[in-house]
């Protein structure tokens, strides 16, 4: 087989969760198949050490465009120009004009949902827009579409109306380095970005769905309770955004108690979720949540939400709270620093979930997908 893999940003410094689970497929792919064919398409070139190629595996820049167009025009071309058998979409989008069997990975249809439609930065609501033109057509079209956890499957199901093995659940892993760091790589890392000895760590952005909003309103509770808590640590985050909120929320006050220290590339999270004393995820949606199984790898306690996903990927190893009241957020807050009784039991329970996650048989289960997919032409 002559297999094209859209993988539009595995290079960008900056990568976040489906460039990571993208590159994740590759690698592991990589390990298993050395007979077919593989045409990794990519815009960035920033990071080229990602990934390498190999004997069946080539790495293909695409002309930088915009989204649409590269993956509208650029990526649509190519398909013909390395005379694909099939071509598998990684990242919620595909060409509407392939000509060839599509396997596409959903990892959420949160765009065509009312929580996301009126709030996030122009990027975003852009991208929003882009995705409910292209979505509902390429699903038509779609030999196989992958999701990576049941709640979403079952989203998908009903709202395209479409039968249960008509979309297959693969679900994303944890790379091997998230681990608890030692005591020296902790302190390492301290240093390196300037945190304090105690915080609570939140991996958010400007995105409704990730609640920033209840996280602050939570902590203003604990504050006029007079209740002691560590400083708030938020990577890659604007200043001017958090001011604008905090000022929104009447919580102004609460400036000197958050920590903004830019983007944390990924060999240096799995230090920062050691030394953190909690983890908050309370989201008000997700598809998955990778960032849970991350941080219980590195033995940091999570609060996530009792919503979608999140309490199929975290089981009982996390505490489950409402992500639209930050009462019950503040509460989960306290206990995870007071109780240390509760506190050993999720973080022995944590270590537990991540091996339940497995990218190799994600990769397995995918390989076998296109095998099945390719014997139907």
């Amino acid at each position: 087989m002559r297999i094209g893999i859209e993988a539009q940003r595995i290079f960008r410094k900056k990568k976040h969760g489906m460039d990571m689970v993208a590159l994740a497929l590759i690698r592991n792919l990589q390990q298993l198949d050395t007979e077919n064919e593989y045409f990794i398409f990519v815009n960035d070139t920033e990071d080229p050490s990602a990934i390498k190629e190999t004997s069946n595996f080539k790495i293909v820049p695409l002309p930088p465009a915009p989204y649409p167009i590269w993956e509208q025009k650029n990526l649509a071309k190519a398909i013909k120009t390395y005379q694909l058998d099939l071509l598998h979409c990684t990242s919620n989008t595909a060409p509407v004009s392939c000509s060839i069997p599509l396997l596409i990975t959903l990892h959420d249809i949160i765009y065509l949902e009312k929580i996301n439609l009126k709030e996030g930065t122009w990027y975003q609501r852009l991208g929003n827009i882009y995705r409910r033109w292209n979505v509902p057509k390429v699903v038509k079209k779609a030999a196989m579409i992958f999701t990576v956890s049941h709640y979403e499957q079952k989203r998908i199901v009903e709202h395209f109306g479409l039968q249960n093995n008509e979309v297959q659940v693969i679900y994303n892993g944890v790379a091997g380095h998230f681990k608890i760091e030692d005591i020296q790589k902790q302190e390492a890392i301290r240093l390196k970005y300037d945190l304090p000895k105690s915080f609570i760590l939140f991996l958010g952005n400007t995105d409704p769905k990730k609640n920033l909003r209840g996280v602050l309103k939570s902590l203003a509770i604990l504050e006029e309770k007079g209740i002691e808590h560590p400083d708030l640590v938020m990577p890659d985050f604007g200043k001017e955004v958090l001011i604008s909120m905090l000022e929104e929320i009447n919580a102004s006050h609460l400036i000197s108690r958050i920590h903004l220290t830019g983007y944390i590339p990924n060999e240096d999270l799995p230090a920062i979720y050691s030394a953190a004393k909690v983890f908050l995820y309370p989201s008000l949606r997700e598809s998955f949540g990778l960032p849970i199984l991350e941080a219980m790898a590195c033995g940091c306690p999570v609060i996530t939400s009792d919503t979608s996903s999140m309490p199929e990927v975290a089981g009982d190893a996390a505490i489950i709270v409402d992500p639209f009241n930050p009462a019950s957020i503040s509460k989960a807050i306290e206990k995870s620093l007071t109780d240390s009784a509760s506190r050993n039991m999720l973080i022995q329970r944590g270590f537990l979930r991540p091996p339940l996650f497995d990218y190799k048989k994600g990769a397995l289960d995918t390989l076998s997908a296109y095998q099945k997919i390719y014997s139907r032409k």
